[in-house]
């Protein structure tokens, strides 16, 4: 008898819409989880509840709004999301494997997901977290939060995870295709903006806590290959190769930072930088979201534009995420069936 299977398909998140109201509960249920602000519980909880998200919210849900009107309406990390699941339900007919989507804050929530999969009665699970680099505030998050959920099915399937894939050839090639329709030579420099994180959570990854002794810039080893900064560099190399960007062309550099005690340098900055040097055009990747979102369409696409004019830029170039592109559900197609 075949095996059924369930795959698990794993994003961050999204509000429910761009009400203030709706934002201010996303955020509240993103930033109180200690993977994300890994603080003490008090402070965690002070810091997020009276200060970020009362102040946050309501500019957010500006930009939320912005973002959702581009969908008609609707969250892109979810249209995208059930693109990719429906393209990949397409893939597997016949297969008897099955695909769920749920986010790790927000709908559909990983409870209800693991809840109908429970009553779906898997042999086995499969769960691909939608972070091609690994960070505990991301793909650990949603792993344990899911982990935690199937501990108590009655009956506990067979488990497998696919923790990272910044190596993945069909993800590198993804990437690649998307730049493919820009002329690199048209522009003066070229960026791979990954999201940021707090410095002491890629310091946890090593006995000696110091992120800056491990050469994470030029190599992966066996000590920094689970280091999110070490599988960034790593990422861009690999795209960079592909592409034959040198590399002084290009500058890997992190956004969406909360405080100056995160991974450097700043994607903000770096456009700033350019701008003054008189670049006019530069090109911008977001190889750490596989779906175009906040960070990318608004961050990038729209405040890095206002910051690259206000200092003698003229065009910030984003290049698209992965979202539903054939080669991505290839990719991740790919990655379920070394599973099964």
């Amino acid at each position: 008898m075949a095996k059924k299977t369930g795959v698990l398909v794993i994003n961050l998140g999204t509000p429910d819409s761009p009400k203030t109201s709706d934002v201010r509960r996303y955020l509240t249920e993103f930033l109180n989880d200690p993977r994300v602000i890994d603080i003490s519980p008090l402070g965690r909880f002070f810091l997020v509840n009276f200060i970020i998200v009362p102040f946050r919210a309501p500019k957010s849900a500006k930009i939320y709004k912005e973002l959702f009107d581009l969908k008609g309406g609707e969250s892109p990390l979810l249209v995208y999301g059930h693109k990719l699941i429906k393209a990949l339900e397409e893939r597997f007919t016949g297969d008897n494997v099955h695909f769920e989507l749920a986010m790790r804050y927000g709908k559909p929530s990983l409870d209800e997901v693991c809840a109908r999969m429970e009553k779906a009665g898997y042999d086995e699970v499969i769960i691909l977290p939608l972070f091609p680099q690994y960070a505990s505030a991301s793909t650990g998050s949603a792993l344990e939060k899911a982990m935690r959920l199937i501990r108590n099915w009655y009956v506990i399937p067979e488990l497998k995870v696919i923790s990272q894939y910044y190596d993945h050839p069909g993800y590198i090639d993804t990437v690649v295709d998307r730049a493919s329709k820009y002329d690199l030579s048209e522009y003066d420099h070229i960026l791979f903006s990954y999201h940021g994180l707090p410095v002491r959570q890629v310091d946890k990854v090593y006995e000696d806590r110091q992120c800056d002794n491990h050469d994470c810039e030029k190599e992966i080893n066996d000590e920094n290959r689970f280091c999110y900064k070490a599988t960034s560099y790593a990422t861009t190399r690999l795209i960079a190769e592909k592409l034959g960007i040198k590399e002084e062309d290009y500058t890997v550099c992190f956004q969406s930072r909360l405080d100056k005690e995160w991974l450097e340098p700043f994607s903000d900055k770096v456009v700033e930088e350019w701008g003054k040097k008189g670049a006019k055009k530069l090109l911008v990747f977001s190889p750490a979201f596989v779906a175009d979102c906040l960070e990318t369409t608004i961050e990038i696409g729209d405040e890095y534009q206002e910051i690259f004019e206000a200092h003698g830029g003229e065009k910030v170039q984003l290049v698209e995420s992965l979202n539903d592109h054939p080669m991505w559900v290839s990719a991740c197609e790919s990655m379920i069936r070394e599973r099964l």
